[in-house]
This record gives C-alpha cells, structure tokens and sequence, in this order.
C-alpha cells in the first residue's frame, strides 16, 4: 500500500542531508553554514505549505493526533492509521518548529533580517543575545530529538514495521494499519513543484534585501 508521496519522501531525505551538514558546519564554525541554513529554510517552509495542500498523509490535519489519542495509541488502545502513527506526529511537528526556530534564529544572526522595516529596534542586543541563547538551544534540542527519533525507527523496525524502508519506497504494508484510511489522495508532484519555487523565491527575496 502507497502512503507517502515523492516530495514527502525527498523532503525527508534532503532535511537529513543539511541536518547533518549543518550541525557539522556549526560546532566547528567552518563551511557553508549560512547557505546550508538558507537550503534548509527552503526545505521547511515547502514543508509547512505541504501539510497544507499536499497529500492526505503528508498534510497536519490527517496526522496531528490530539494528547488523549496518542496515549491511547501508546498503550495499545487505539489503532494506527495510514501514514504517521499519533506518536510520530508529535516528533514531526516537534522536528518542523524546532528546525524552523532554528532557521529563523540563524537568518536573524546572519543579518538577513537587518534590512526590514523598524529593524533596528525590533532587533536591538537584548533581543539579538535572546536569539545568540534560541539558537543554541536548538542546536543542541534537534540531536536528541533525532535521537530519539532513530531509537523508535528501531523498536518498531524489531516489531516488524520497516519504517525507513517505507520512507524510500513509500509503500508500506496495509495490515498495519486501519483499513478505514485506505483510500489516500495522492497530490500532484507539479503541485509540490510550485510550492518549491514559491518558498525558494520568497528566500531569494530576503537575501536580496539583506
């Protein structure tokens, strides 16, 4: 069974190749640092617009589970639909905000934002050093939360559950999953093109103006 899309899975892959370069770049101070985080700024932001107008497994309101069902799903009480289970929700949208925080903080620290309007006020020292102490934080958030990530990918590769496979593939068996959400609607691959451009030519527009 099909369930996640080509962006769904090119994003993945791509936000683990600049994660790793990133934090590579930034403990040490060397490298394309700045153009790593401008790639990944692009990535998160056609991420967002893809949860919103992609397909049924990559878009928020399919997956976002609320605190009472992923419980329940933790203790085996509630089934696991097609697509993130209602744990693995909760690590993607922790890994989304914690990478958009941190690109957000970086482009501030990068002087991309030093040109926009009441600049000079809004970003003043104290809130530059509030953003010196956020970036750390989540420079140093992200490996656990990868880490953890890795660890589940783990337990459930030991329960039969190929995850990283599916994550290539995008198929996955269908037994694993309620069969009420079988019928998935697939987004075109022109449609998460567009949104591509568009996040890249808003990123453009800012360093243009830095």
């Amino acid at each position: 069974m099909k369930i996640w899309d080509l962006p769904t899975r090119l994003y993945h892959w791509l936000q683990a190749v600049l994660f790793i370069g990133l934090a590579a770049t930034g403990f040490n101070g060397e490298g394309p640092h700045i153009y790593l985080g401008l790639a990944l700024f692009i990535l998160i932001m056609w991420r967002i617009v893809w949860g919103i107008v992609g397909s049924d497994t990559s878009r928020f309101k399919h997956f976002i589970s609320s605190p009472k069902r992923t419980i329940r799903y933790l203790l085996g009480k509630e089934p696991s639909k097609a697509g993130h289970n209602p744990a693995g929700s909760w690590m993607v949208i922790s890994m989304i905000i914690t990478l958009f925080i941190q690109c957000i903080s970086g482009l501030i620290l990068a002087g991309m934002f030093d040109h926009i309007p009441y600049a000079e006020s809004i970003l003043n020292d104290d809130v530059f050093d509030a953003v010196v102490i956020i970036h750390g934080i989540c420079a140093r958030l992200l490996p656990a939360l990868v880490g953890f990530h890795l660890f589940a990918i783990l337990v459930y590769k030991l329960r039969s559950k190929p995850l990283v496979w599916a994550m290539i593939t995008g198929v996955q068996k269908k037994e694993s999953y309620d069969q009420s959400y079988s019928n998935i609607v697939f987004a075109s691959n022109k449609r998460a093109l567009l949104v591509l451009v568009a996040t890249g030519l808003v990123t453009i527009a800012i360093v243009a103006t830095s």
